[in-house]
């Protein structure tokens, strides 16, 4: 059994020797893919989510306490200014208007009595039949008189208005969207007023407050063109265009945004107010530049690859490394390049590569191994 093993031994090993021998000269050469310096449009966007409302939507409240007698629009009803959407019951109102009415009349009686009796103090005190006290006395109570008649003519004015209150009109053209009464319902204007209505002023236009992050919020200005999505349309992109960055900011958890406004037209009224859009913000363009695929920075080369230079140990912070291909389809160049906008797929080439020549981005054959600075990002401080 033992003199059968080392036999089998042996005949394996011939075998490896053979194959070995019979492997044509540089099989063990990796092989590259690569891609060649071109040049093309890239796009930076910045992208956000938000939420859609109207332009202008106005809380329509009640100044007056009362039970609301009628509604006459519900929700998705169109208005017009002035339009009367609800009533609260007048009967309290009505009864204050009556009262004030009747204080008026009573002031204005009270006057004209104070004023007969001044113009009888002044016939009498010439005559030594009434005292001059008299006289100034009889003034001052008309001048109080004539006061109270502006007093109680006040109160009617603000009993007059108290009672117009109850009717509740639109203020604006639009379209309800949100009711939060019902008939019958007793509504309180006491500290705060109770809101009845919101009503949108104009649908066909309408906003999305995005909130953009720190790290983006530099590069979006007033008049980037934006796309955006919507759940209820998931195949449809929409059109807007950045109307204001605001300077403040919001953190949540340590995340610091800043609320961008977008302008969008809705012409066929698809979108809603309180629709969640995810946005994606046109922030940079650059057309007709050159630019390498992102693999390329991220190539690693393999262990057997052979290079024309050493690949540099260090790497400043605005360079990027590449493996340019040689001449023989065999060598590695190690170049140095200083990278711009990135798309997310392909990055421009501001300096250190001309327009045709290849770049590796990947080993067709060949073990990995990683070497400095591999194509990534060089770690702060160096090696």
């Amino acid at each position: 059994m033992k003199t059968s093993g080392k036999a089998a031994r042996s005949l394996v090993l011939t075998l490896l020797a053979t194959c070995a021998a019979c492997s044509p000269p540089g099989s063990g050469t990796p092989k590259y893919e690569t891609a060649a310096v071109a040049r093309g449009n890239l796009e930076r966007r910045v992208t956000a989510s938000g939420s859609l409302s109207a332009v202008v939507s106005v809380d329509v409240g009640s100044q007056v306490s009362g039970k609301i007698a009628a509604l006459k629009v519900d929700f998705n009803s169109p208005v017009r200014k002035g339009e009367l959407v609800a009533e609260i019951d007048p009967s309290v109102y009505i009864a204050a208007l009556r009262q004030a009415e009747g204080d008026l009349a009573s002031a204005k009686a009270t006057a004209l009595l104070k004023r007969q009796n001044l113009e009888r103090k002044k016939i009498l005190v010439p005559q030594k039949a009434a005292s001059q006290l008299d006289l100034d006395q009889a003034v001052s109570e008309l001048a109080q008189a004539e006061a109270t008649i502006v007093i109680k003519q006040a109160a009617l004015d603000s009993a007059r208005a108290n009672l117009g209150y109850c009717k509740i009109t639109s203020p604006v053209d639009g379209i309800v969207i949100s009711r939060k009464v019902d008939v019958g319902q007793t509504v309180v204007a006491a500290m705060t007023t109770p809101v009845l209505f919101t009503i949108a002023q104009d649908i066909t236009r309408m906003h999305i407050s995005a909130a953009v992050a720190e790290a983006d919020i530099g590069e979006v200005k007033v008049g980037d063109a934006v796309t955006f999505t919507v759940d209820a349309f998931a195949d449809e992109v929409f059109q807007g265009k950045v109307e204001q960055v605001r300077m403040a900011p919001t953190t949540t958890s340590n995340v610091v945004t800043y609320e961008t406004i977008i302008d969008v037209d809705n012409p066929e009224r698809k979108l809603f107010p309180g629709m969640t859009a995810d946005v994606s913000i046109l922030a940079v363009e650059h057309r007709q530049v050159l630019e390498i695929p992102n693999a390329a920075l991220r190539y690693v080369p393999p262990e057997s690859a052979r290079f024309d230079k050493a690949p540099p140990k260090t790497l400043e912070r605005a360079q990027r490394l590449v493996y340019a291909l040689g001449p023989d389809g065999t060598t590695l160049r190690p170049t140095i390049i200083r990278a711009g906008i990135t798309d997310g797929v392909d990055t421009e080439v501001l300096a250190g590569l001309a327009e045709g020549e290849r770049v590796v981005t990947s080993t067709l054959a060949g073990a990995a191994r990683k070497l400095p600075f591999g194509g990534g990002p060089p770690p702060p401080g160096g090696p």
